[in-house]
């Protein structure tokens, strides 16, 4: 099982906190998981994470859509903090 989480204004703009998934067998990284959640939740979804600057984590770990994945982690989703 996986936790997906979204924060900030990006759970605002997909409509929920968080969700958790079985892990599919084609998702190696977080990337395969971004196309796997596409087609399960549709353009709306997909245009939110890959239209927009979307940062990740697995496991509280800042990384790269190119980042594996494995069933138990925890992935983040959420948009650049800016300050001033």
């Amino acid at each position: 099982m996986l936790k997906i989480i979204y924060f900030a204004s990006l759970r605002d703009r997909i409509g929920r906190a968080d969700e958790q998934i079985e892990l599919p067998e084609s998702a190696a990284n977080v990337a395969d998981l971004i196309a796997h959640l596409s087609e399960l939740h549709g353009q709306a979804w997909s245009d939110q994470i890959n239209n927009t600057p979307v940062l990740t984590a697995v496991n509280h770990e800042m990384c790269e859509r190119t980042q594996s994945i494995k069933d138990g982690d925890e992935i983040a989703f959420f948009p650049p903090v800016t300050g001033g």
